[in-house]
């Protein structure tokens, strides 16, 4: 929003705006104290709402404001007030270069004395450890007096997120939400190839875009340049800079200057500004050619004139042979580009999605043990925060890129990518995905089961478009996509029948679903991306991304399938694969993440990690036997399954202990150990099964209950006769349960409301459970009586999750809202009759999990409650798996 003139910022008295970015917008402003001009950048909000941001950026901005030189704008200060915060910078009068250029090439005379000045600009930084980070035209002006001044020096760091040295994103783009699309192109046009790929940031990043913007000064004509960010990244690592087209007359000194200076090896580029400001100065000063080296002596001429002829003949006869083929030929296919995308800083990837035009990926990642929506322009090394958007999940764009749908805290949401809160357009309990088509309808899976229902854009109350076989069913309809057109979609059917699980085209406007593929993986139709070529489905077949060529209008195959990538990794959820594509033509894909590199380890009451105790893996959930002798586990061990495992913990030596297919979790040791409970999830559907197995290996599973959507187990009675575990509905949520385990198994609720009741724990006496509900609008762990009456207890006061109680039950631990492991005091009557009382929840130390999610396992107490077992990080984990982008990923397939 624009700010009025003759608003006041402390002493600053605003003018007119003179610019605007990604790094802020610009205004001429009047210091009433000092009686001088100066220039406001207003920060963007993304950024000045950032304490610890802010705090790092003050810290720059004095390294900053100590620049002294005359061509380099100072920095006089930051000012801010409770609504705005601002960089208080020298106001230069003049154009920028940016402004000369798109005039028409500079003549050199005018040229040299400039890009002398920006040499000594950049040599006088350099020299006191400042880089520029994001030198461009833009950022150049030229005084009347032909004075050079070097704007935002340094800015690009000093807006960034904390960084280590190796962080790959040195970005010098800052582009927030509101940042115009010409700056994001011109940006992405002065990277440097390293940059581009994602690698670590000196000086040379700035001697190339010094060499762009020379050769741009001298042809009028922009470097590099393309109809999208990622085409201009393209061209920057793929295409040659083209001195050929630098004007006649350049002198030779001047175009082997820039040869080094864009050198795409920073090895060999110019290694040293200073080196340029040198030879600058020599050709000014006649000390080297300012003309082109003299050509042959008349003596020779005539001699050189009539070989001259003789090989322009011949050459002008294998020109024409040439010609003959050439103009026959169709034109060059474009090139297949690669790079990188790492996830933001101390975050663990979950999922992502490239927009419809393919210059942006918003990314969803955990951190801090919640999740978090990130935009990351393409042409970018700088992924932004998305404030308002904890716990974000299945992320979706608008068809014009303006907004993106998202589902949190129980509600569809929207949020606006020039920025603004959050809005919530309906209920969505448990939202499993969402596509939006040009009409302003959204089309979503509102829950875990069911089908998908469509709600305007603006918001209102949400219709059915898709159904399920009955009500009592454990198919679910998720993950929809919108065809071109915009009336039929694809989506993904979770269902316990192999024969109607898979992917399925419907239409908003009644059409019977077709199944397209017997595939449990989202799909995504990528369109042709020339007039009559061929269109494609992009899905995943176990691990690997396949390809079909698909024809929209008949709903049918087109061809042979292929593959176009391996190992593609599962999101957050079973059946979301972790890719995106866009309309033209990149395609994202995540072949892993950190969470595959965990370890369970001893920790003592204070976080003093005291032993490991596996290897790493991605360990979901454990469970110590009643003796502390043996280790329950499950380790995902491919992209799609997770098996049970069992470890001997005096000799470290683990064995599988499931075989099915599926996903297995939840184990639950027997009182006596010698038997174990788990939850297993088919490969093609939703519903939850418990079986149990001897903990010798010896027989089969045996199959106790087949239950509906996320059946899992969390405990066994002491007195070995009630197994406790959730099922969730879509009328009451997450329920608790009692399953009774002699007899007919016929299920007993224990807690069935409209909030959601996980993690129930038994009481070492039997008479009380330990749960965790979200009654009071977020998690808190309770205890209540069994058989549950209306008296409870509230045992965490500030968020609380994942109880488990001390073996004599005088301690009950917990996971606290802050991820810090919590332990209370508790008294149990001798009988439920004489009541329960809670001490005051005390710190213990800080639980880095994975996510918020009963089938997460993040600590187990030993016995005495003095050790506890950990999911932590693994050291050689600690490096994240990036995204993997592909530009033109069509080209170069073997079909």
């Amino acid at each position: 929003m624009a700010i009025a003139t003759g608003t006041r910022l402390g002493p600053y008295e605003f003018g007119a705006q003179i610019g605007a970015g990604g790094m802020g917008e610009v205004y001429r402003a009047r210091d009433t104290r000092l009686q001088r001009d100066v220039a406001l950048k207003i920060l963007p909000a993304i950024f000045a709402a950032d304490p610890a941001r802010m705090a790092r950026f003050e810290r720059e901005a004095r390294l900053l404001a100590s620049l002294n030189h005359p061509h380099i704008a100072a920095i006089y200060g930051v000012e801010e007030s409770d609504s705005c915060r601002a960089l208080v910078m020298e106001f230069v009068e003049g154009p920028t270069l940016a402004d000369r250029i798109a005039a028409g090439p500079v003549p050199m005379d005018e040229v040299l004395p400039m890009m002398k000045q920006v040499a000594e600009a950049l040599e006088y930084a350099h020299d006191h450890g400042v880089i520029h980070r994001d030198l461009k035209p833009a950022n150049i002006k030229v005084k009347a007096d032909g004075t050079v001044k070097v704007l935002d020096f340094g800015l690009a760091k000093a807006l960034e997120e904390e960084q280590t040295e190796a962080d790959l994103r040195n970005s010098p783009t800052l582009s927030a939400v509101a940042t115009m699309q010409g700056v994001i192109l011109g940006t992405a046009g002065y990277m440097s190839p390293e940059q581009a790929k994602g690698k670590t940031v000196d000086r040379r990043a700035d001697i190339w875009a010094f060499g762009v913007v020379f050769v741009e000064l001298l042809t009028g004509k922009a470097v590099y340049v393309g109809e999208t960010p990622a085409e201009t990244l393209a061209s920057v690592m793929m295409k040659d800079p083209g001195l050929g087209g630098l004007p006649a007359g350049t002198p030779p000194t001047i175009s082997n200057l820039l040869k080094r200076c864009l050198d795409k090896d920073p090895r060999q580029r110019l290694q040293h500004i200073g080196e340029a400001r040198i030879i600058l100065a020599e050709v000014l000063s006649g000390a080297a050619p300012a003309e082109p080296t003299a050509g042959p002596s008349k003596g020779r001429e005539r001699l050189l004139l009539w070989s001259a002829t003789g090989v322009a003949a011949v050459l002008l006869l294998a020109l024409a042979a040439v010609s003959l083929v050439h103009f026959r030929e169709t034109p060059a296919a474009q090139r297949r580009v690669q790079f990188q995308v790492p996830p933001p800083e101390k975050a663990a990837l979950e999922m992502f999605k490239l927009s419809p035009d393919g210059r942006y990926m918003v990314i969803i990642a955990n951190q801090d043990s919640h999740s978090k929506m990130w935009l990351r322009p393409l042409d970018s090394l700088q992924a932004q925060a998305l404030p308002g958007t904890e716990d974000a999940l299945y992320p979706f764009w608008s068809p014009d890129n303006s907004f993106i749908g998202f589902f949190a805290q129980g509600k569809l949401k929207k949020i606006a990518v020039a920025g603004g809160p959050p809005q919530v357009l309906c209920d969505a309990p448990a939202g499993r995905g969402g596509t939006w088509n040009s009409d302003g309808v959204i089309l979503f899976a509102p829950n875990i089961g069911g089908g998908l229902y469509r709600v305007p854009s603006a918001g209102g109350v949400p219709q059915p478009v898709t159904r399920v076989a009955d009500s009592s069913s454990t198919d679910s309809d998720r993950l929809p996509e919108f065809l071109p057109g915009g009336r039929r979609f694809l989506f993904m059917r979770f269902s316990d029948q192999t024969e109607a699980a898979g992917v399925y085209a419907g239409s908003l406007d009644g059409m019977p679903p077709v199944r397209l593929l017997p595939d449990t993986s989202n799909a995504t139709y990528v369109p042709p991306n020339s007039p009559g070529g061929t269109g494609y489905l992009l899905f995943r077949r176990e691990t690997t991304l396949m390809a079909q060529p698909f024809d929209s209008e008949r709903l049918q195959a087109a061809g042979e399938m292929f593959p176009v990538a391996q190992q593609v990794a599962t999101a957050v959820n079973v059946g979301t694969a972790a890719f995106s594509a866009s309309s033209s033509g990149v395609l994202a894909y995540w072949s892993g993440g950190a969470a595959e590199n965990r370890q369970l380890v001893w920790m003592d009451r204070a976080g003093k990690q005291l032993g490991v105790v596996t290897t790493p893996a991605f360990v979901s959930s454990a469970k110590l036997s009643p003796d502390e002798k043996r280790l329950a586990t499950a380790i995902r061990t491919n992209q799609n399954t997770r098996d049970i495992w069992v470890q001997d913990l005096s000799r470290g030596v683990t064995s599988r202990f499931s075989f099915s297919a599926g996903n297995s979790s939840s184990p639950v040791w027997s009182p006596d150990g010698g038997q174990l409970i788990f939850s297993q999830v088919s490969s093609v559907g939703t519903a939850s099964s418990i079986y149990e197995k001897a903990t010798s290996g010896a027989g089969k599973e045996e199959l106790l209950f087949h239950g509906g959507v996320n059946t899992f187990a969390s405990d066994w009675s002491p007195d070995g006769k009630f197994l406790v575990y959730s099922a969730y509905s879509n009328e009451t949520k997450e329920d608790l349960w009692l399953l009774p385990l002699e007899g007919e198994h016929k299920p007993i609720p224990y807690l069935q409301t409209a909030f959601n009741e996980i993690n129930g724990q038994f009481s070492p006496d039997g008479r009380w459970m330990a749960y965790t509900s979200d009654e009071s609008g977020r998690q808190e762990v309770y205890v209540q009586a069994i058989p549950a009456t209306a008296a409870k207890w509230q045992i965490s006061s500030a968020g609380g999750s994942f109880p488990r109680w001390r073996r004599d039950g005088k301690e009950l631990f917990y996971l606290g809202a802050d991820q810090k492991l919590m332990a209370v005091l508790v008294k149990l009557g001798a009988a439920v009759s004489e009541g329960f009382e809670a001490g005051t929840p005390q710190p213990l130390f800080q639980v880095e999990t994975l996510s918020i999610s009963q089938s997460v396992f993040p600590y187990q107490p030993a016995a005495d409650g003095q050790r506890f077992i950990v999911n932590v990080r693994a050291l050689e984990g600690l490096g994240e798996i990036p995204i993997t982008v592909v530009l033109n990923w069509q080209a170069g397939l073997q079909k």
